[in-house]
């Protein structure tokens, strides 16, 4: 074999080398960043239940104090 066909066999090889090493980087980063998002989201889920608005329940509280309102508009 020719030393022109070793070198770009070499050439090829470290071209391979290089962007499979890239591409695990690029899969160690987005590994990353979905571990972070995922804690992230968990937070806002957490803010989002705690900070909901006052449940269906308050309607049947203030249907339930209608009386006590309405006595004391009277008084």
């Amino acid at each position: 074999m020719p030393a022109a066909a070793w070198a770009t066999l070499a050439v090829a090889a470290l071209i391979i080398l290089f962007a499979a090493v890239g591409l695990l980087r690029v899969i160690l980063h987005l590994r990353h960043v979905r571990r972070t998002l995922g804690s992230v989201l968990g937070g806002v889920t957490l803010v989002a239940e705690r900070t909901a608005p006052v449940p269906a329940a308050l309607a049947s509280v203030n249907a339930s104090l209608k009386p006590v309102r309405d006595f004391c508009e009277t008084v």
